[in-house]
């Protein structure tokens, strides 16, 4: 027998990494994983005017929490009015220019072009528009739950002139 310390740290490390050992085939199939563009499923709520594909739900990929997919506008449309809920809505616009109305007659406007995110609080009634006359509008949609909810409404009439809205940054006081 040796009468030098015993080295616990390397024993922890080596029965930490063989206790886990039997883990590996878990964490291959339920750790990250990846959804390549071409596999988005289209199989999700839809709201006239748009095009939506799950990327990330519950069904897909077991999420818990959050829903990500992608939504699509052709050039110079506009959606349905709808809103999501009790959910909460990030918008990441990709490609276009997009143009969100909301309020209770959509009296309220403001747009978004690439590399600008959109919150859309719950239960605020809206609308997306493709403010481009040529180009698609593309963007990436995260929300709240891990399934989509889509009320749509079809009992708004748009106001002919919505009051711009720019948003103010609470935090970065401008002069």
């Amino acid at each position: 027998m040796s009468d030098e310390p015993h080295d616990h740290a390397q024993d922890h490390s080596h029965s930490h990494a063989h206790d886990h050992a039997h883990e590996a085939p878990r964490w291959k199939h339920d750790g990250v994983r990846v959804i390549t563009g071409d596999k988005l499923d289209p199989n999700t709520a839809q709201t006239p005017g748009m095009f939506r594909q799950a990327a990330i739900n519950h069904a897909r990929v077991g999420a818990q929490k959050i829903w990500a997919g992608t939504v699509a506008i052709e050039p110079d449309a506009k959606t349905g009015v709808h809103h999501h809920g009790a959910l909460e809505s990030v918008i990441y616009v990709v490609r276009g220019r997009a143009r969100m109305r909301w309020g209770e007659r959509l009296e309220f406007v403001a747009e978004a072009g690439p590399g600008d995110f959109i919150y859309v609080p719950p239960y605020v009634p809206h609308q997306e528009i493709n403010a481009s006359p040529d180009e698609a509008l593309e963007c990436v949609l995260v929300r709240s739950d891990n399934e989509a909810v889509v009320v749509n409404i079809t009992d708004i009439e748009p106001v002919e002139r919505p009051e711009a809205v720019y948003w103010v940054d609470p935090i970065h006081k401008h002069p």
